[in-house]
């Protein structure tokens, strides 16, 4: 018995193992001012990341190929067996976001499969999904959506970073959309996560469901004037129709028992002496369940409406991204649970590939404590000993599975 305290084929599952693994990456992308990383999908940073995984899988004789969509996949048999157990995460962070968030969930892959048989590791490929935050071409899980067909490849092609890059530049060509010859092969997917929140007291923990959660845009429009010459009384200023708005969010999730958060922003033509004539704001709203986030994101949309009203300025509300409420497999979150010793079975507020794959087979996710509870800031951390029962955690998983 090692670590988390489950039966293992090998004893590689230690903290210095971890620790070694990790140094590799931790250097990447890492902006010395904030602490923070700056990963974004097909930056320099993440390509070098995937470099990184492509000589993880050489190191191990394992065999890379992707699924043109962006997603890499690392096999130690031959690719896409019949009931292929998937398990990974994503390389690409939110701006200045911590270290821990989806890589953790790729090293421990790599380390995990280390540990099994040849023949179960044979079954287990190594995922790498594609903008999973999406910090650089605003749609969540953009590759796992792909992947399963949830979005439509020309309009993936379409998305644009805030350069003005297409994601299909960026990927190197059209993306493939959904590969149904690929999907039908996965028997499960696990997903190991770091947990983000303050919700888990023992080193490693099982995910029970997803909220449903969305991003919303709201565009405040206004007229362009001098903001020294124009008369307070004459003003169509959005950025006042803007500011109520974000106070508003604020009011209504707590009135709700949901979360809600206003915190991307762009201005036209942004200067400081000119009143604007377009506020963009992104609305992050999320809840326990969709009548709760319904209501929210109605009660925010006819706070901004009525307020622009009064303000003389016009708002117009796009939803951008909506994910349902994901309930993963509770047979199987509670058979990996109690092999695991009995180890707590929760539910997140955050996104995750696996939530977006678990529409379409058996998913589970592991959960790795985090003991500040701060997630998508460089404060995130886990220690190594926690990482070492993740790992020893998922070795076991996959054991099953395969």
């Amino acid at each position: 018995m090692t670590g988390a305290g489950v039966p293992l084929e090998r004893s590689s599952g230690t903290p210095a193992s971890f620790r070694d693994l990790w140094a590799e990456i931790a250097p990447i992308g890492r902006d010395p001012a904030s602490g923070g990383y700056l990963r974004y999908a097909f930056t320099e940073p993440e390509l070098a990341l995937r470099d990184w995984f492509r000589a993880q899988a050489a190191r191990r004789d394992m065999t890379v190929t992707d699924d043109g969509n962006g997603n890499l996949f690392a096999w130690s048999g031959d690719p896409w067996p019949p009931d292929t157990v998937l398990t990974g995460s994503h390389f690409d962070s939110v701006p200045h976001g911590g270290g821990y968030d989806g890589p953790l969930g790729i090293v421990s892959a790599f380390l995990a499969v280390d540990r099994l048989p040849r023949d179960a590791a044979a079954k287990v490929g190594v995922v790498a999904f594609a903008e999973e935050e999406g910090g650089r071409f605003g749609v969540p899980c953009l590759g796992s959506r792909l992947f399963t067909g949830v979005i439509a490849p020309d309009r993936a092609a379409e998305l644009r970073d805030a350069a003005g890059v297409g994601f299909a530049e960026a990927l190197g060509a059209r993306p493939a959309g959904a590969r149904p010859d690929l999907l039908g092969r996965v028997a499960a997917v696990v997903e190991l996560h770091i947990e983000q929140g303050r919700n888990l007291d023992v080193p490693v923990g099982v995910a029970s469901a997803i909220w449903p959660h969305g991003r919303w845009r709201f565009d405040f429009t206004g007229d362009a004037d001098h903001a020294g010459t124009t008369r307070m009384a004459d003003r169509r200023d959005p950025m006042l129709t803007f500011a109520y708005t974000v106070l508003a969010t604020n009011k209504e999730a707590r009135l709700s028992g949901a979360h809600a958060t206003m915190a991307r922003v762009t201005v036209h033509p942004n200067a400081t002496n000119a009143i604007p004539s377009l506020v963009r704001g992104w609305l992050d709203a999320r809840a326990a369940d969709a009548a709760t986030l319904d209501a929210l994101v109605e009660a925010v949309t006819k706070r901004a409406v009525d307020r622009a009203g009064r303000d003389g300025t016009g708002v117009r509300v796009e939803p951008e991204s909506v994910s349902p409420e994901v309930a993963f497999d509770a047979r199987l979150a509670e058979r990996l649970a109690g092999a695991l010793g009995g180890v707590p079975i929760l539910p997140t507020g955050a996104g995750h590939d696996a939530g977006v794959l678990s529409g379409h087979v058996p998913t589970a996710m592991l959960f790795v404590r985090n003991p500040t509870g701060v997630s998508h800031s460089p404060a995130e951390h886990a220690t190594d000993a926690d990482c070492a029962a993740g790992v020893d955690a998922l070795a076991f998983v996959l054991g099953t599975l395969t």
